[in-house]
């Protein structure tokens, strides 16, 4: 069994299903953080079968909107003093900006770069967004 040290204050994203931990990892640059990372790969789970964790030993921002968005399953853990003392359950967010792309050459995004993306959630059983200027449907999972 793999043996992963406990942090003293920092994060555990944990419940990320399995095979997307890498874009949580990415989306975060934790592959440029000066901080200590663990990063486990199909780990055991009774609940979900495999799951991927990351280990943060240090506390970081996150966009707890666009982590949701990566996987709306995820528990962020705070850990204080090697025990946890938060949780935080994700969620697909019911809005989100200039992190989907809308696609559509008629919309006004696509000719005025100024303006924001903008999608609200618009079926949360598929994870379909629809943008606000051209009802353009995206899924969760095509985020930049």
């Amino acid at each position: 069994m793999l043996n992963i040290d406990k942090i003293k204050n920092g994060i555990v994203i944990d419940h990320i299903k399995a095979g997307l931990g890498m874009h949580v990892f990415n989306w975060l640059g934790l592959d440029k953080t000066p901080h200590n990372v663990a990063f486990v790969i199909n780990a055991q789970s009774k609940h979900m079968g495999k799951k991927d964790i990351i280990k943060i030993d240090n506390e970081i921002e996150i966009n707890f909107d666009i982590l949701g968005l990566i996987d709306p399953n995820i528990t962020v853990n705070i850990i204080e003093n090697e025990k946890i003392t938060g949780k935080k359950k994700l969620r697909l967010p019911l809005r989100v900006e200039d992190v989907l792309i809308c696609k559509n050459p008629r919309c006004i995004t696509s000719t005025e770069k100024y303006i924001p993306h903008i999608f609200h959630l618009e079926n949360p059983e598929t994870g379909a967004y629809r943008c606000e200027y051209c009802d353009d449907i995206k899924k969760a999972h095509d985020f930049k």
